[in-house]
């Protein structure tokens, strides 16, 4: 492991918002989040894959009032946005560092307002249809977790992944689609997003790729 790495790793077990394996607030941290990490009642929003946070922090900015959670099973992605919180002091805002198969290890039901799933690796193909963060095995842990009409919002550049994706949820009868779009940038939505763009997001739009993007609820 290089230096920097274990640099970065050792932030983060210092760092108060980031919470993780072999601190102790990681055992109790179910159901508790509002109590022992925010010391608030905001709503609880999540961002799953979030890699550097660009994106969670940036939601941080703009929305004082709610809570942000970004998670990532790699640290030294986290330390990124970890590091950027802290030298900006902005409160609102931690980092979970978990796999995202076991996220209901760390969130009560009904403990989330919003859940963000931004460009996930799309699995492409059949056989890993199950690793895919919309497949009907993540949806199923997704829906106890999410308060009543808490809102999913998904997007990705990847053509294939989304067409799966809304073809899934159109098709599910507790899966209200609220509206989705194959060109994100060119849509009503864009501008609710405050221009928050992670690295991927900017390298793939550059690249001449639509984002496509959706938001829905369990019903």
């Amino acid at each position: 492991m290089s230096r920097k790495k274990l640099v970065r790793f050792k932030e983060n077990e210092e760092n108060p918002n980031v919470v993780q394996h072999g601190k102790a607030i990681f055992e109790t941290i179910k159901g508790n989040w509002n109590e022992s990490q925010f010391k608030n009642d905001h709503p609880l929003v999540v961002e799953l894959a979030c890699g550097r946070g660009e994106f969670t922090v940036g939601l941080a900015r703009n929305f004082p009032h709610q809570n942000f959670i970004g998670v990532d099973i790699k640290g030294s992605r986290i330390w990124k946005g970890s590091s950027i919180a802290t030298a900006e002091g902005i409160s609102n805002v931690g980092f979970l560092r978990t796999q995202i198969e076991l996220l209901d290890a760390s969130f009560a039901p009904d403990e989330i307002s919003e859940l963000w799933i931004t460009f996930p690796d799309p699995f492409p193909r059949d056989g890993d249809e199950k690793r895919r963060l919309t497949s009907p095995r993540f949806l199923e842990m997704y829906k106890p977790l999410l308060k009543k009409d808490g809102i999913i919002h998904f997007k990705t550049d990847n053509t294939g992944l989304f067409d799966y994706s809304l073809e899934l949820f159109q098709s599910r009868p507790d899966i209200e689609l609220i509206g989705f779009t194959h060109d994100f940038y060119q849509s009503e939505w864009k501008d609710d997003h405050f221009g928050i763009q992670t690295r991927y997001e900017k390298m793939f739009s550059e690249k001449g790729e639509k984002i496509k993007y959706l938001k829905c609820r369990f019903v």
